[in-house]
């Protein structure tokens, strides 16, 4: 229980400072930061385990606060891009 609260808190950390490194403007609720800090955790905890081979080990788990800040920013940035490109499309409108 403790270990998913810290899951949560560090995730919610890492989705605002990801979002204040990205530049530009991102209208995002509380909740939706929340899941950009804890999927932004998972992607890095892959990308370091593919680099430290990790993966072998200890199998996939959550990264440190640098690896959450740093998948959280790689996340937002492909949620921009997809966003962006959805709306330039012809008919774009959700």
């Amino acid at each position: 229980m403790l270990s998913l609260l810290w899951l949560l808190v560090v995730g919610l950390v890492a989705g605002l400072l990801a979002r204040a490194l990205v530049p530009g403007k991102d209208s995002m609720s509380l909740l939706a930061t929340l899941v950009l800090g804890v999927s932004g955790s998972l992607v890095g905890g892959l990308l370091l385990g593919l680099l430290t081979g990790g993966l072998r080990d200890r199998g996939f788990g959550p990264a440190g606060l640098i690896g959450s800040v740093t998948g959280a920013v790689l996340v937002l940035l492909a949620h921009n891009r997809w966003t962006a490109r959805r709306q330039a499309l012809p008919g774009g409108r959700r």
